[in-house]
């Protein structure tokens, strides 16, 4: 080999070496190392409760746990993903997929999306607060422990928008957001503690006390909402039930319905039997009914005429549902509060995971 050539040789050798180097380290910095997952089990062993429930597109379920991280289940035995595996937080709030097939998870400390055995992990709020939504776009919405403000993916980048709070702003009560629902219309409701809001694409309108017509003595502690296919959004309260929007008419659905004991100081105190005062998880089947998960008297159900009051099962240690899902065969799963998961048959509760 000449001199010439012996020299093109080595210069093409090193750019190889230098290109194989930065693709490396642009890994390093976006994602967390490959996956392996060391522990599989035929049960799901998860303790604390159970906070979100998802079934992906290819049919596997994925469950996010209090404070155990994620399990992956396909049908045959379950994985197990916490923070040593690259998740954000083992407190899992919400699971989501994207068109491309990636699993997204809200956690406490931020968002993470898996693909492909990695994590790609982003920080509950940014250095760029957003004020004014109609600046973003995208259907992928999040929220994380950040108060006053929710998380926005486009693509290419987590936005995080803030709360246009209400000017009588209640310091007793906060901004954490807790759930959210998608409308008919493609509106965006989020739950927050103090006050419920809604994207139309165009604005983000506050509904408060005063436009939820709250009494005095009440306290808005919103934990869940759901806009049903009928137009109506049902709101789930920590104290003092449920509040039921229905066009420009807004009730104490658990009130009129005498579900709310004489006695309750509507602030959080255990729950009387028959009553529905603490609802933290709200789902519709595929009749249209609407089913409610309670703090502690179980589940319940709504056919628009008859409310039926479910205790799911005598043996759960805890008898709080934490989370209602509709899975791709339209069964209803109920999340309790001891990680125990159960399905509705039709008459009565089975436990499925």
């Amino acid at each position: 080999m000449n001199k010439k050539l012996k020299m093109i040789y080595i210069l093409l050798i090193l750019t190889l070496n230098f290109s194989c180097v930065e693709k490396k380290s642009t890994e390093k910095e976006t994602n967390k190392p490959e996956l392996v997952v060391t522990s599989k089990t035929d049960t799901l062993k998860f303790t604390s409760a159970i906070r979100a429930i998802f079934q992906d597109s290819k049919g596997n379920y994925w469950f996010g746990s209090h404070n155990e991280g994620v399990s992956f289940y396909n049908g045959k035995s379950f994985e197990y993903f916490t923070t040593n595996k690259g998740l954000s937080d083992n407190q899992i709030r919400s699971i989501q997929e994207d068109e491309n097939g990636k699993i997204w998870f809200g956690t406490a400390k931020g968002i993470s999306v898996y693909d492909k055995g990695k994590f790609t992990n982003y920080p509950p709020k940014n250095n760029n607060p957003i004020f004014n939504w109609n600046e973003t776009n995208g259907n992928l919405w999040f929220y994380s422990w950040e108060e006053g403000g929710i998380n926005r993916f486009d693509g290419i980048n987590m936005n995080y928008l803030i709360f246009p709070k209400p000017i009588n702003e209640n310091p007793d009560n906060t901004y954490g957001v807790t759930d959210i629902s998608k409308d008919k219309d493609g509106k965006v409701w989020i739950a927050t503690y103090a006050a419920l809001f809604n994207y139309d694409s165009k604005m983000v309108n506050i509904f408060d006390n005063e436009k939820l017509n709250l009494k005095d003595n009440e306290l808005l502690h919103i934990r869940s909402v759901l806009a049903d296919s009928k137009g109506r959004i049902w709101i789930g309260n920590n104290g003092i039930g449920v509040l039921l929007m229905e066009g420009n008419s807004i009730i104490n659905f658990s009130e009129k319905n005498n579900l709310i004991h004489p006695t309750s100081t509507r602030r959080g105190d255990k729950s009387k039997p028959g009553t529905l005062e603490h609802v933290f998880a709200i789902e519709e089947d595929s009749e249209g009914s609407i089913w409610f998960g309670d703090r502690d008297t179980g589940a319940w159900k709504y056919d628009g005429k008859t409310l039926t009051n479910y205790s799911i099962s005598d043996k759960l240690s805890n008898p709080m549902i934490w989370t209602i899902y509709k899975d791709n065969k339209n069964n209803l799963l109920f999340g309790m509060a001891d990680g125990n998961i159960f399905k509705f048959n039709g008459k009565a509760f089975e436990k499925q995971f």
